[in-house]
């Protein structure tokens, strides 16, 4: 009889989410995460890009019928106290603002809040080093 050699690792997965709300892709996302944890991997970063920005914002109405996926993100980084980055230059350019940049900007609307970081792409690329995988979804 043959002995089988099973040898199970840890992967570090940062993920990138480039695609809005709405899409399947942010959903396939958040499915992914939620398997890496349960896994047992570990996720380095979320870092939000592009129209990946709208999962952080909150001031999406998801219809009651629809699945609320900015909540669920939301729910899961707090949950798991991960680190959630949402690209500065992206959400700016989508009007996706913390605090800070709505003053800095003069603008009324602030729909980024804890535990969302805004931060540049630098971030990504930090994430991509201490990664063992970068796991990208959505975009063109």
């Amino acid at each position: 009889m043959a002995a089988v050699l099973s040898i199970e690792s840890v992967m570090k997965f940062a993920i990138a989410l480039f695609s809005a709300a709405h899409a399947p892709s942010s959903r396939r996302a958040l499915l992914f995460a939620q398997a890496a944890l349960a896994g047992g991997h570990e996720i380095v970063r979320l870092f939000f890009y592009q129209d990946g920005v709208h999962n952080a914002a909150n001031s999406v109405v998801t219809p009651q019928d629809e699945q609320d996926l900015p909540r669920e993100w939301r729910e899961f980084v707090e949950q798991h106290q991960l680190d959630g980055v949402v690209c500065i230059a992206a959400a700016l350019r989508r009007g996706v603002l913390n605090a800070d940049e709505a003053q800095r900007y003069q603008r009324t609307a602030v729909n980024v809040e804890a535990p969302w970081e805004l931060s540049g792409l630098g971030q990504l690329h930090d994430a991509v080093q201490a990664a063992d995988r970068l796991i990208c979804f959505g975009g063109a």
